[in-house]
Formats: structure tokens, sequence, C-alpha cells
């Protein structure tokens, strides 16, 4: 196995198809509904056409929810609102059923697949297809160690790309991105601090099980002692990951890259998802035009990460509870936009299209 260097996504990834995002633009000036009518919605119909390749935008037929799971050792601080070591259980209700996500999943017709990258279980708990992936019995302790040796990190990576390269063979036209950690959040702070250039109270935040004050504070002691090992290898993705990030982390990140060189766009979820893009769009700038952000979460390291990639969120619903449960919220936004923008007929040269979406005689 070669070495894997982040940054060669760079030259891998290209920009949606610009000329047919102008297509689809052009294409709506003629439609019976006034340009502009339609809100944002006109944009993500135009964004698809761009991806697609393709005017008019196709159907959004096979989405696929992606969630990828791991613990992480920095919750035996008590930095979470849920016990160390107990991310295993939110992917058994995941699986079941039981969980939010899996709740939206199954009333959009949409299938769940859960990665198990760094969970701290016995493997027998879960399902071979969800653990048979685990690169590491959790992630270390990153106030005081690297969360995975280089090698882990390179491994956790590749998993991603290869979970990506399946998605993609299969016919998914849209990934639903999700993560099921305990303690992720820490990372995933960690990661955006150290990217953005900040303090640690300026991107920390309460979890997806709110913690309260003395925990919030016990979460920024220990992204603060993050930061200074973390700050030193911020020139290489990959030593980033392998030092603050986790086996999740860096799989979504993998997962991330390499489904923009495969052009197959992505619905971001909350603030696991956004550090992950930001590690990201460090590679290779042109890999965010890839990504939608689902929903904003009032996490201040998410608003953080996606103020810095020039991201606006789609809804702005405050949900934190992870599993995709965001990014599937947003979902029937992106399949509206693109059935709008494939089965609204276009005027006839008699007609122009008005502001309320009726018809009005060009003579």
């Amino acid at each position: 196995m070669s070495a894997l260097n982040l940054d060669d996504f760079s030259d891998l990834i290209e920009r949606p198809d610009s000329g047919m995002r102008r297509d689809a633009e052009e294409r709506r000036q003629r439609q019976t509904v006034a340009p502009g009518a339609l809100g944002r919605l006109d944009e993500l119909g135009e964004w698809l056409s761009a991806a697609q390749r393709r005017v008019p935008v196709k159907a959004v037929s096979q989405p696929r929810v992606v969630v990828f799971a791991g613990d992480h050792g920095v919750a035996a601080l008590s930095v979470s609102g849920r016990p160390a070591s107990t991310a295993h259980a939110l992917v058994r209700a995941a699986l079941d059923g039981e969980s939010a996500g899996a709740v939206l999943a199954r009333r959009a017709g949409v299938g769940v697949r859960v990665v198990d990258a760094g969970l701290d279980c016995d493997p027998s708990l879960l399902p071979d297809e969800v653990v048979r992936h685990r690169v590491r019995r959790g992630s270390g302790r990153i106030d005081v160690e690297d969360a995975l040796t280089p090698e882990e990190a390179e491994q956790a990576v590749r998993l991603g790309m290869r979970i990506a390269d399946e998605e993609a063979d299969s016919g998914t036209d849209l990934a639903v991105l999700g993560d099921l950690s305990v303690g992720g959040t820490t990372a995933a702070a960690t990661l955006i601090a150290a990217l953005c250039g900040t303090d640690a109270s300026v991107v920390t935040g309460r979890g997806g099980v709110r913690i309260d004050d003395l925990a919030w504070m016990r979460k920024c002691a220990a992204i603060r002692d993050a930061l200074r090992r973390a700050r030193p290898v911020l020139g290489d993705q990959l030593q980033l990951l392998a030092a603050v990030g986790g086996a999740d982390l860096a799989a979504t990140t993998g997962f991330l890259l390499q489904s923009a060189v495969r052009r197959m766009p992505v619905i971001l979820d909350g603030v696991v998802s956004a550090a992950c893009a930001l590690v990201g769009q460090r590679a290779a700038f042109r890999a965010p035009d890839w990504w939608l952000a689902g929903q904003t979460t009032n996490e201040p390291g998410q608003a953080k990460a996606l103020d810095r990639m020039a991201m606006t969120p789609l809804l702005e619903q405050g949900v934190t509870v992870g599993g995709a449960t965001g990014a599937l919220l947003a979902l029937p936004l992106v399949q509206a936009a693109a059935a709008l923008a494939a089965e609204l007929p276009e005027a006839s040269h008699e007609q122009e299209p008005d502001a309320a979406g009726g018809l009005l005689d060009a003579t």
C-alpha cells in the first residue's frame, strides 16, 4: 500500500460542471414559474444539474445514509453527556430502527449503512457487516496522546474512501452523512479550533446530550490541551487526524474527499461532519463544492467551520442528536429542488412566467 497524501486530492477533484449550471439557469428562465420565485430551491436544482452533468436534472432516487461510528478516549474525562465507551448502544438503536435518524430514514424510504471505524466494544455485540471495518478499538485520549498511530490514520481514511467507492458504484446519487460517537464533538471542536486558529471556548458546545457548566469547562480544558498537540502538525492533515481526530473522523474525511472525486454529492449533518469537511477543504479546496450543510445545530464549532467554508445550512433546526438526523431533515428539500427543476414545464413563446407561478400573456 503506497503512502497516502491527502494533498493529492487537490488534483483529483474537479468542480461541478459550470457549463451545465449555466444551461440549467437558462432553462430555469424559460419555466412557467418565475425565476427566483422558488427561492433557494432554484440554486439547489442548478447545483444538482452541475453535479450530475445533465439538464434537466435527474430525480434524486437513490439517496443513502452513511454513518461512521466510534468511541473517543477523551470521553473518560466526563466531557460528554453519555458514559465513555457506549457508542455501540447508539449504533444498536440505529440498527434496530429506534433512533431518530432511523425513524426519519424509514419514513423517507432511505437505506442506512453504519460503519464501525473505532467503537470500543466487543465485536460480538453488533452485526459483522458493521464491525468488520473497525480500525481499532476506541481512539486515544487526545489531551495527552495521539488518537491514532499514523498507520491507523491512513487505514481509517482509506476505509472512508472505500465506502465512498462502494456507494458510488452501487448507484447512490446523494449521500446523507452522519456520525454516532461518544466524545466525538470534543475531537471535532479541536480540529475546528486548530484549523480556524481560535481558542477552545469559541468552538466548545454542549454536545448531543447537553452537558452542564462543569462538564463544559472540562471539555474546554481538554480541547485546549489537545490544541497544544494539534498545532505542530497543522501542515499535514493526516498527521492532524492521527493526533487529535479519531478513527471515525478520519474515515469520514476520507469518505468526503473520495465522494467528491466520484462526483457524489453529500449532505453534511452536524459538527463532526463539519469538522471533517474542514479538514477535507484544507486538503482539496474544490471539495466543498460537492457538499451541502443540512442544518444548523447551534453548536458553535459547526458554525465556525461552515463559515470558514462559506457554506449556508439549508435548514435551521438545532438538531444535535447525530446519526444523520439533521441531514435527513434536509433531504426532502434537495429532492424537491430536483423535482421542480426537472418537471416544471417551459412557457410557450406566447407566455411569460409571473412571480406567483401563473402565466402572463406575452402579447
